[in-house]
């Protein structure tokens, strides 16, 4: 066992939870990565190293299998009650320090803390929910139609899962597969991604001090993935893959898994267009338009990608989105009064300077920001990009970043194929005063979720995912239990 850990500095008059261990999880023990290899993390806002955590090998990866293979019987066994007892002790522990977390979040994301402390609340928002739902697996029992025999129906754990998580939701990300695969009796081993390894630690921390047996929840850090996650998916005990990423690192991962037919579900990239008719209710549209762009300052795969607005609104609409998104503050994310905070890399400055750019070369007109803001750390301003042409890369790309890139539209037809004329489909946000209108619209897109006159899409009790390019499977509800679970069919006659 080794002691390294992490202090977060302390807010005044707040003290620290815990240190935070920055050594991997494997059963039982914190332990250091065989080679002493460490990667390490920086602070989005300005550049500064702010720890270093154990960087593991495949066989590492091999040893936190063998750890989740000898806790399983056990957890499998365990009541559904005692599950759910578990998961919201999680819970409150999470929400017990909140603020602690936020500010961790801050400094290793960059997100401003208004953003983090809402990740929070909604990471252990799936600890409760799986709590409740732990205790409702229900099975299922009938006739079979000829009468020869009852058709009895039971779901039982799937296995050991390896998840896979994303920088921009370090927390929730974390939360929204670890609880579920808790609440079916699977056993667990996270891979968060490399640039917020400290946030999963810490919640790791928190379960095995909320009472998660040992071997349960193993939490591996790597800067080689694809060696490490290919061990793990070809160890024939795993038997589940959850990944929230890329597009283009989802379709290796589904080959790798294909070679063990491991069940795989996937979140993948987004495009989301945001609709915006003339009858819409500008005030509200603007306001939803805030939430689904600026949230974790557009570094969401549901934020707001394309927004397409009839031509009789767009004049105003884009006034009032100058207005609003030029008045908000750009800071480090851990300074309370930040409402835009850092990207999460110079690669992402990068990627949003040459979409602005291409978008800006093909006509479309900047009406906001447009360029990255210089100095340390990774700023780039809130932006307005109007009447961008048909061809822009920015609308075949998931910008990632606060840039809103808008194109008019005259008729609700046009607007459906503009919506529909991507890969991906993830989310969608429709406004429209008429609400027949409304649902008529979020029928004909061709996305999992429709945000209809609201700016949020995402709840633990609604089944998040997409369709076509954007993944399989759900996640939250009691559709996201469910994916860690095998159906058993028993014929059994009386």
């Amino acid at each position: 066992m080794t002691s390294n850990t992490y202090t977060p500095p302390a807010s005044e008059g707040q003290k620290a939870s815990f240190a935070i261990p920055t050594d991997l999880l494997i059963g039982e023990n914190w332990v250091g990565a065989s080679s002493g290899a460490r990667i390490d993390i920086l602070n989005p806002s300005t550049g500064e190293t702010l720890t270093s955590v154990a960087d593991c090998d495949a066989a590492e990866g091999i040893a936190a299998v063998d750890a989740a293979a000898a806790a399983a019987s056990a957890w499998a066994a365990t009541p559904p009650r005692r599950r759910a007892e578990v998961l919201l002790a999680c819970y409150h522990a999470m929400m017990e320090r909140q603020e602690w977390l936020a500010r961790l979040i801050s400094l290793e994301n960059g997100k401003a803390l208004g953003d983090a402390r809402g990740e929070v609340a909604y990471a252990a928002e799936f600890f409760r929910w799986y709590a409740e739902e732990a205790v409702r697996i229900n099975g299922e029992l009938s006739l079979s139609p000829s009468g020869a025999n009852r058709i009895l129906v039971s779901y039982q754990p799937i296995g050991i899962a390896l998840l896979i998580t994303p920088w921009n939701f370090p927390a929730a990300m974390a939360t929204r597969k670890i609880a579920p695969a808790l609440a079916a009796g699977c056993t667990v081993i996270l891979k968060p991604a490399e640039e917020t390894p400290l946030t999963a630690l810490a919640v790791a921390q928190i379960l095995r001090d909320a009472g998660v047996p040992a071997g349960v929840v193993n939490v591996i850090n790597t800067s080689d993935p694809g060696p490490v996650c290919s061990a793990i998916l070809h160890d024939p005990r795993v038997r589940k893959l959850s990944f929230t990423g890329s597009t283009e690192v989802g379709r290796i991962l589904l080959r790798e898994a294909a070679d063990s037919v491991i069940s795989a579900s996937m979140e993948l990239g987004g495009n989301a267009p945001f609709l915006v008719l003339d009858d819409a209710d500008l005030d509200e549209a603007i306001e939803g338009a805030m939430v689904a762009k600026m949230r974790n300052a557009g570094e969401a795969c549901t934020a707001a990608n394309r927004f397409y607005v009839q031509r009789g609104i767009q004049d105003r609409f884009v006034a009032k989105l100058v207005e609003r998104m030029g008045a908000m503050k750009v800071g480090p994310g851990i300074d309370a009064t930040t409402q835009c905070g850092a990207m999460i890399n110079r690669a992402s400055i990068d990627k949003i300077e040459r979409l602005v750019a291409d978008a800006v070369s093909r006509g479309a007109e900047v009406r906001l920001g447009g360029a990255a803001i210089a100095g340390d750390g990774f700023f780039y301003p809130p932006s307005v990009i109007a009447n961008v042409q048909p061809g822009s890369e920015i609308l075949s790309t998931e910008v990632f970043g606060p840039v809103a890139a808008i194109v008019p539209f005259d008729d609700v037809d046009e607007a459906v194929a503009l919506a529909n004329a991507t890969e991906y489909g993830l989310a969608a946000y429709v406004y429209s005063g008429d609400l027949k209108k409304a649902l008529q619209l979020a029928e004909r897109i061709e996305c999992g979720m429709v945000a209809v006159n609201r700016g949020l899409v995402s709840d633990a009790a609604a089944p998040f995912g997409g369709v076509k390019q954007s993944g399989l499977g759900r996640e939250g509800s009691h559709h996201g239990l469910i994916e860690y679970c095998e159906a058993k069919y028993i014929a059994v006659s009386w």
